[in-house]
């Protein structure tokens, strides 16, 4: 408990400074929310005109004026009306959030279920053929970027299959589960394969420490089955590094996510705030920036508790 109030008294002074980055790195950007927002036809704009709409943004006082005030929304739970929806800006991001922690979390579930019997695989045959090619199969995830494999994935199934994947549309699972799958198999796909070849070095790697351990020798002297020696008194200790490695990657795949939506055209929190920021919404780009970085502490935290709960031996907080 102590280890977690530290924690949880570490969340603010760390979204401040979050909040303070994005405030002023959107603001670098060349251009305004009207003109954004306009286009050609803000030249058009008398004077008058644009002194009205810069004071009804909010963008025609100092930008120090313009972060306390936000703040101070921020702090009442208000992240701003957004210039493009002229919605409430935390509306707009729980409209969009579900698809993106869907995805996420599929993503994962791809990438644990692939990477960890790899690199369990891998260390157990360790310098034999099959350890060489789940060596060489995970560079090659890892070096592929994400657009090259979606937008491979599109092609052979449009081109050989005759079959394009349901692109700019969302179901929710506890609508139609089997359509919610058909629109979301291909992105996660996308999305974890990369993770994928991660966590099988990250597994192998760990599995082959965890292999070479006295605990280990001996169970295998007592005559404990081999597989139970892998699967059960090796595998746990070797998880903690990609239990470690899951919540980093899944904050990223979060906020990260832009690309694989951009790709298929999902209505995702990424693919939000890239049209955020091409339209100078200032409020909504902030608002879901301070979300994703509050999810991103939240699931570490999680992470660095789940230690002791995988390894006994691990203590947080304690003298």
């Amino acid at each position: 408990m102590h280890y977690l109030a530290q924690r949880l008294l570490t969340f603010p002074l760390i979204l401040l400074g979050v909040s303070v980055l994005v405030f002023v790195s959107i603001r670098l950007i060349p251009g305004d929310a009207i003109t954004a927002m306009l286009g050609t036809e803000a030249g058009m704009l008398t004077p008058d005109q644009r002194a009205a709409l810069a004071s009804y943004f909010g963008i025609d006082q100092p930008v120090w004026s313009q972060y306390l005030r936000w703040l101070g929304g921020l702090l009442q739970g208000d992240l701003g009306i957004s210039t493009i929806y002229a919605r409430p800006v935390f509306s707009i991001i729980l409209e969009r959030f579900p698809l993106t922690l869907e995805l996420a979390l599929l993503a994962m579930l791809i990438a644990l279920s692939i990477g960890i019997p790899l690199g369990v695989l891998a260390a157990t045959r360790n310098g034999r053929p099959s350890d060489l090619g789940v060596r060489l199969l995970a560079m090659l995830g890892q070096s592929t970027p994400s657009f090259v494999l979606g937008i491979m994935i599109i092609f052979v199934l449009s081109v050989a299959f005759g079959v394009v994947p349901p692109m700019g549309i969302f179901t929710p699972l506890w609508q139609d589960p089997l359509a919610n799958l058909s629109q979301l198999i291909f992105p996660a796909i996308t999305l974890g394969f990369a993770f994928a070849a991660s966590v099988t070095r990250i597994s192998r790697s760990a599995m082959l420490d965890v292999l070479s351990e006295d605990y280990v020798r001996t169970a295998r002297s007592k005559g404990v089955p081999a597989l139970s020696v892998v699967w059960h008194h090796a595998l746990p200790n070797a998880l903690i590094p990609v239990v470690t490695l899951s919540g980093v990657e899944f904050g990223y795949l979060l906020g990260g996510a832009v690309i694989v939506e951009q790709i298929f055209a999902l209505p995702g929190l990424g693919r939000l705030v890239l049209d955020a920021i091409s339209q100078r919404d200032y409020a909504l780009v902030q608002g879901t920036v301070i979300f994703i970085a509050f999810n991103f502490l939240v699931v570490n935290l999680l992470v660095d508790l789940a230690y002791a709960a995988l390894d006994p031996r691990i203590r947080l907080g304690g003298k």
